[in-house]
């Protein structure tokens, strides 16, 4: 039996501002909402979604169209995402099973961490890129159409160019002089005379399109071992990196452990560490345990960013199946939650504490767990989600870490590096491979899909996911008006919460009177601009009235939701080039 949830009145593709709601909620454009019952693509750059949509036009399925938009977003985005960095995947078949790949990044065998430097960019930072290896078996596991076929939308993007949209050209800006120190990465991504490339600008990346046809005739053994490899590794030799020909031969895309919870009677799919799914099912474990209804929504969010913080405590603790078990517990959610401070009129379901003002929340690590440690908040990373018409539903996170990477590139391959080594994910050890705050989760209903989900953002996808999971389940929203609704994020300090942060804005984020309120509570408030700073999510919903998906792109970036043009409608999803 499904909860009684709080309903608020939105068309899917207008969000409008509740009286019952103490915030405005932001629209997104015409291009970020699609419906289809042949399936969606949402991604954060609009030539990417076009060339996942594209692929189901031609028959294929939403594995297809996830692994075009995929290495799609690694060409025209890439100061977000690369070939050369990590992803995880989150895959639901037709007959409604669920599987992982891990394509994480990882620690080459021959790396020493007594010797090795710390550094936040460079050659000394890259690891063993994941990516390829798991678009490769996503497609030749779960795919349908050939590769070359796939591959194409990227290559040709790549061969004749795209225009920068204003978001990417400003990244890729705000990274000039340490790009312009590698030069691969100079001869890429910035003009001859050193400036880089604005708004509208073409950028042509004829390496990368070579590269990507060797890699749709060849597969993984074209980027992995051969030629491409061994330029890799000749480059990292000369610059003082620590990626062998060995280590690339050696690598796989694994298996992710998938882990499983439920909120309200919906039943919650994710990936385990190196990703971080457990850690959003345990925040809405936690946070199931109260009753929306029974609070101000100012209350509720500082139950969410309560519930974050506590989950986000177990984020560097070590991985095992049985710390699987324990951190995606309802017993142990309920243990957490009694640290959970809420006002006196809120009430907990058990009724164990009914009316009763709760204790502050303490977070209290155990002894040599006060290093405990979250990545920064930078807001890097993307995401995808791709679904057909036969009910299969891809959820795919990919990165480079931060903005730009590693800034180098291999001159004559064209493309960046993720940052793994060097200490920007407090990873050392050979073999080991990078966690982060990654979360592809899928919401399921009796079996089918209900939400499919993931986020850019850093650690702040843990939030954008675990609220726009609650914005659907307990607001019944629409996915496109929760994705426009504010979020909050835990303020993490050495001994747990310091606070938290909450989107504020006079247009699209909490009120005054809600932050006001929030301090009123005994919070310490950051109030922060919406644009980005709280996660991207680019997610799908599934209608199981209509039979329809609603794809939606987070209104705080630049993508798009797109579905596939239906049989005989002249034209095509994904353009020739980017006119």
């Amino acid at each position: 039996m499904k909860p009684r949830i709080r309903v608020y009145t939105a068309t899917v593709v207008t969000v409008l501002a509740f009286a019952t709601l103490p915030v405005v909620l932001m629209a997104q454009s015409a291009a970020q909402v699609a419906r289809s019952g042949d399936g969606v693509v949402a991604a954060a750059q609009p030539l990417a979604a076009a060339a996942g949509a594209r692929m189901l036009e031609l028959g294929g399925n939403a594995a297809d169209a996830a692994v075009a938009a995929a290495f799609a977003i690694s060409v025209v985005e890439p100061s977000m995402n690369s070939i050369g960095g990590r992803n995880q995947i989150l895959i639901r078949t037709p007959d409604g099973e669920v599987a992982g790949i891990d394509g994480t990044t990882s620690v080459p065998l021959g790396y020493d961490p007594a010797t090795a430097p710390s550094a936040a960019y460079g050659y000394a930072t890259v690891g063993v890129p994941g990516t390829v290896a798991g678009l490769m078996r996503l497609h030749e596991e779960y795919g349908s159409l050939p590769l070359t076929t796939v591959m194409a939308p990227a290559i040709d993007y790549a061969e004749h160019g795209f225009r920068l949209l204003p978001g990417e050209a400003r990244r890729q800006a705000g990274s000039r002089a340490q790009v312009a120190e590698s030069e691969g990465a100079r001869r890429y991504y910035l003009k001859p005379d050193g400036s880089p490339y604005g708004p509208g600008e073409r950028l042509v990346q004829s390496d990368m399109a070579a590269t990507l046809r060797a890699i749709s005739l060849g597969g993984g053994d074209a980027f992995y071992r051969g030629g491409i490899a061994d330029r890799i590794a000749a480059d990292m030799a000369a610059n003082g990196g620590f990626l062998t020909l060995e280590a690339l031969d050696t690598y796989r895309a694994e298996d992710s452990r998938i882990v499983r919870g439920s909120y309200r009677g919906f039943e919650m799919v994710g990936s385990d560490i190196p990703a971080s799914g457990a850690i959003a099912i345990l925040a809405l474990h936690i946070a199931e345990v109260f009753d929306p209804d029974s609070m101000s929504d100012e209350a509720w969010a500082s139950v969410i960013a309560q519930s974050l913080a506590l989950a986000m405590t177990e984020y560097r603790r070590d991985s095992s199946d049985s710390s699987a078990v324990r951190v995606t517990s309802k017993a142990f959610a309920r243990e957490l939650a009694q640290q959970v401070r809420v006002p006196s009129a809120a009430t907990m379901e058990s009724g164990s504490r009914s009316g009763a003002a709760m204790s502050p929340l303490s977070l209290a690590l155990a002894a040599g767990d006060r290093d405990l440690w979250l990545p920064p908040d930078e807001g890097h990373t993307t995401h995808l989600s791709a679904a057909d018409g036969n009910g299969m539903a891809v959820a795919l996170t990919q990165t480079i870490g931060p903005g730009m990477g590693a800034k180098v590139a291999t001159p004559g391959l064209g493309f960046l590096y993720a940052v793994t080594l060097g200490g920007y994910l407090g990873i050392s050890e050979p073999g080991e491979r990078a966690r982060s705050g990654i979360t592809p989760l899928m919401v399921l209903d009796d079996g089918e899909p209900l939400l499919v989900l993931g986020a850019a953002g850093g650690i702040r996808i843990v939030s954008a996911v675990v609220q726009a999971v609650t914005r659907v389940i307990d607001d019944g929203l629409a996915l496109p008006a929760a994705l426009a609704a504010p979020r909050v994020h835990p303020d993490m300090g050495p001994e747990g919460l310091a606070g938290f942060a909450v989107e504020a804005g006079p247009e699209d984020g909490w009120s005054e009177a809600s932050v006001e309120a929030f301090r009123d509570m005994g919070f310490d408030i950051t109030a922060t601009p919406r644009p980005g700073a709280f996660g991207r999510i680019h997610g799908l919903q599934y209608d199981a009235v209509t039979g329809t998906w609603i794809g939606a792109a987070d209104p705080d970036w630049e993508g798009a939701a797109v579905a596939p043009r239906p049989a005989g409608v002249s034209g095509g999803n994904c353009p020739k080039t980017s006119e």
